[in-house]
């Protein structure tokens, strides 16, 4: 079950990890590139503000997003902005939604994400640290995959491994982590692609990140493409 009390605690810890990293850089760094493709540390750092914002929408009842295109102009708009507006916008959204979570809230009702997509409103602080963790990983200072908390890792393994569960373009494929952990992702059917290796790896290839499978080992054929998350 789970412990959103809990998610929100690591929400606070993780964010103060990112907050004290970002607090180091300067203003030219962050126009330096993240790992992710197009995107600065700037886009980075936007987008998780937004995000948060979204996540208060999504407690309060409303759209997660105006639309795709609000969403998107609001990171270009936000990703030139000096450290100091950075950490600024960071810190109010992060306080924004600590508020909202501390609202009355009913945790076991079901909320409505971005694109149709639904979940329990419990389901929502650890979200919000998949967006902080990850993303943390993101901006490429020097805050890597191996680096997250192994329960984070874990949980997030496991959330990963269930959304491309019964999708039809991947196979069956069975996981295993080299601490003896096991998985299993993919359409139906007995798995005959097992990929193995350490946790860390195995979230970068299922998140899209890292190396995305270079450093796992695959038996009984090819590594599986993944969809875009």
């Amino acid at each position: 079950m789970t412990d959103h009390v809990h998610d929100l605690h690591s929400v606070r810890e993780a964010t103060d990890r990112l907050l004290t990293a970002v607090a180091k850089l300067d203003n030219a760094a962050l126009a330096g590139e993240s790992h992710l493709p197009g995107w600065s540390r700037g886009h980075v750092l936007a987008h998780l503000a937004r995000n948060a914002d979204a996540l208060v929408n999504v407690l309060a009842g409303r759209p997660m997003y105006e639309s795709a295109e609000a969403r998107d102009a609001d990171i270009a708009a936000g990703s030139g902005r000096t450290l100091d507006e950075q950490l600024a916008d960071l810190r109010g959204s992060h306080a924004a939604f600590l508020a909202e979570t501390a609202a009355d809230q009913d945790w076991s009702r079901t909320v409505e994400l971005r694109g149709g997509v639904t979940d329990l409103a419990s389901n929502v602080p650890f979200r919000r640290l998949v967006e902080v963790e990850l993303h943390h990983v993101d901006l490429n200072v020097g805050y890597g995959l191996e680096d997250l908390p192994a329960d984070f890792t874990a949980r997030e393994i496991d959330f990963l491994a269930d959304r491309w569960s019964g999708r039809p373009e991947v196979p069956p494929t069975a996981l295993a982590s080299d601490d003896g952990r096991t998985w299993r992702t993919g359409s139906a059917g007995d798995p005959a692609v097992t990929v193995s290796g350490p946790a860390a790896a195995l979230l970068a290839w299922l998140a899209g990140r890292g190396d995305k499978g270079a450093s796992l080992t695959v038996s009984g054929g090819a590594l599986p493409a993944l969809p875009p998350l």
